[in-house]
This record gives C-alpha cells, sequence and structure tokens, in this order.
C-alpha cells in the first residue's frame, strides 16, 4: 500500500491510497457493508456512484457465514462480487456496543453469539486472521471501544489495553495489505497522546482515531480532533471510524482526516431520511405528500433526480421496501457527491470558503 498526497489546503488534504484491489481518492467516505452487503444497494450501484472503497465486519462476518467459508469462496471479494477496495472493521466496536453479551480480559474478548448463543472468542491474533482469511485490503487492529462520556480511570485502562493488543495485532500481521492502528483515550488529551505516540512507535500503515461518535457529541469530538490529528504522521492515510453526518465530514477534513465510514446513509433512508446539499430532509413528513420536486435535481442518481419528493413519501408512509431503497441510494449518492466536491476543492486551494458555503446551505 502507499499514499501520495497530492494536494493541501490548511489542514484538509487530497490525496490517493493504492491498494491490491485499486486506488482510493481521499477525502474517502467508505459505505458500510457489515455482513458481505451494503444494505439495499447493489455493487454495480455503489461503483457508479463513485465508491472506491467498502467496509466490511470482522465481527459479524466470523460468525456467519465464518470466514474459513468465505476464505473457500474466493474471498470477500468474489463473495460479494465487488473488485474494489475493502477495509474490515476489527471487532472493536462490538465491544462496546454488544458489552452485555460479552467479557474482557487481556486475552482478548469473548463473545456471546448474538445468532446462537455460543461462546466466541475474539483475540488480536484471530481478528487478525479473519481479516486475512476474508481478503481485506485494510485490516485494523483490534481494540476496546468504550461508549462517553467516561472516567478519566476507564478511559486511560482501555486505551492501555488496545495499545498492547495493537502490538499483538502488528506482529501477528502477515497479509499482503495494510495494517491501521487505532487511537483511543476518550476526550482526555494526555491519553490521546500516549495512544498516538504508541501507536506511531510500534508503526502501522495507518492510523486510525476511534472511540468517538459514541456520545460525546459533536463539539467534544471536533475538540479530540484537533490535538490529535496532528499527532499522526502525515505521510500516513488518517481514519475517522463511525463518523458521521455530513456536517461530521466537513469539519473532520478540514482537521486533516482522510477516510470516514458511517451506518448514517442507509440507516437514515431505511427511516426515511435524505440527505441533500440544502440539509437533513424527513419524508415521513406531510410536507412532503404534494411536491413534485425531486430531491437533488443536479444529481447523475437516478434516485435523486427521477422520484418526487411526493413518491418517495408515500413509500415510506407505506413502508415499501423500495422507498428504503430509494433513499439509500440517493443518501450514498449525496456522500460520494460530498467528498468528490471536497476533493476539487482542496485541489483548488477553495476548502475555506467550500466550507463557509456548505454550512450556511445546511443551515449551520
Amino acid at each position: 500500500m502507499t499514499f501520495t498526497l497530492s494536494h493541501t489546503d490548511g489542514a484538509a488534504r487530497s490525496g490517493a491510497l493504492e491498494t491490491p484491489h485499486g486506488v482510493i481518492r481521499t477525502p474517502a467516505f467508505m459505505p458500510v457493508g457489515t455482513a458481505g452487503t451494503v444494505k439495499g444497494i447493489y455493487p454495480d450501484q455503489l461503483e457508479a456512484l463513485g465508491a472506491d472503497v467498502i467496509l466490511g465486519n470482522t465481527y459479524h462476518l466470523m460468525l456467519r457465514p465464518g470466514a474459513e467459508a468465505v476464505a473457500a469462496l474466493g474471498g470477500l471479494h468474489d463473495f460479494m462480487r465487488w473488485d474494489r477496495p475493502i477495509l474490515t472493521d476489527s471487532g472493536g466496536f462490538q465491544v462496546m456496543s454488544l458489552a452485555k453479551l460479552r467479557t474482557i480480559d487481556e486475552e482478548g474478548v469473548r463473545f456471546q453469539s448474538h445468532i446462537d448463543g455460543s461462546d466466541v472468542m475474539l483475540t488480536p491474533e484471530r481478528s487478525i486472521e479473519v481479516q486475512s482469511l476474508l481478503g481485506a485490503d485494510i485490516a485494523m487492529v483490534l481494540d476496546e471501544c468504550i461508549a462517553l462520556p467516561a472516567p478519566e480511570a476507564e478511559a486511560r485502562r482501555a486505551m492501555e489495553l488496545s495499545l498492547r493488543w495493537a502490538a499483538r495485532s502488528r506482529a501477528a500481521f502477515t497479509g499482503a495489505g495494510a495494517l491501521f492502528g487505532i487511537v483511543q483515550g476518550g476526550t482526555y488529551e494526555a491519553l490521546r497522546a500516549a495512544s498516538a505516540e504508541g501507536l506511531v512507535e510500534i508503526g502501522f500503515d495507518g492510523y486510525a482515531i476511534g472511540g468517538l461518535a459514541v456520545g460525546e457529541g459533536q463539539e467534544a469530538m471536533l475538540k479530540v480532533l484537533d490535538y490529535t490529528a496532528p499527532l499522526l504522521p502525515a505521510d500516513r492515510p488518517r481514519y475517522l471510524m463511525g463518523v458521521g453526518t455530513p456536517d461530521d465530514l466537513v469539519e473532520a477534513v478540514a482537521r486533516g482526516l482522510d477516510m470516514f465510514d458511517c451506518v448514517l446513509p442507509t440507516r437514515g433512508g431505511r427511516h426515511g431520511t435524505a440527505y441533500t446539499w440544502d440539509g437533513k430532509l424527513n419524508l415521513k413528513n406531510a410536507a412532503h405528500a404534494d411536491d413534485s420536486r425531486p430531491l437533488d435535481a443536479a444529481s447523475d442518481c437516478p434516485a435523486s433526480n427521477n422520484y418526487s419528493r411526493a413518491y418517495l413519501h408515500h413509500l415510506i408512509r407505506c413502508n415499501e421496501y423500495l422507498g428504503a431503497m430509494l433513499l439509500s441510494w440517493h443518501n450514498l449518492a449525496f456522500y460520494q457527491e460530498l467528498m468528490a466536491a471536497m476533493r476539487a476543492a482542496i485541489s483548488a486551494g477553495d476548502f475555506a470558503d467550500f466550507r463557509a458555503r456548505f454550512k450556511a446551505r445546511q443551515g449551520g
């Protein structure tokens, strides 16, 4: 894997990340394909939207259909018919989201499967093995993600454990792709600095900032980015995990972040939410019932320009599958258009003006 910066504009950066399955243009948004699919979207639709990379999840694919089964079928790329890059999460987020179903110690995390109740052990070494079997272009170290706000002692304990697991993940990694470390430490500057320093000392192909968008609010999140992003090597990609809203993405790019993932475009689509250049729309609202306008007449995405808001309102109110599919398609198109616009603004040296115009249109 090689990472090349092509332009900078203030702290904002644009570049290219070369992987075994192609180039990822940065800043990049990765649609979330947890179980080997981005919900409600065909792979060829994602390609047409300009998605360079998608995200798969180690924990869920390990349980079903199983990493060894996917490997026997040619790896995740062949299994899901996606020939572009794939980044796999390590299972660290499930350490938090499935807290009621797991116990954690120095060795790793023991989960009670949410599918059949069986015991499943996920160690740093097993996480790396699973990601290798899946054939990930970019793998992540196993870490402990905690909910925020959290006491400093708890954030320190989880950060120090995550550092030890990162070293074990690095030692276990022999794949042809890349391995990223994950900075933890809650909202405590000294802990984030210690985590970043420890990870850089171990040495990774890229660095993620994890443990955000988990209850701390945007103001606290951006403050963490302000003091954490500059601690990461400028010649390596920087990945902000699990974030976020369109405004989150613009603000994070302004602080030097390169890669993002979030379930909001598809989760919002399934619940009647459309993200647009003029802000967020709730298609359940009666105000859209007689609106013949498309969501975005200027978009190249058929879901954005071919269907009226009135029709989308009707589909959502009737709980028709097509409504969720069209809104997810539109939202993913908007997110990719937003990333492309930011790349263009950075290349033109116009990012500050772009950021101001975007916030004004969003009502911020």
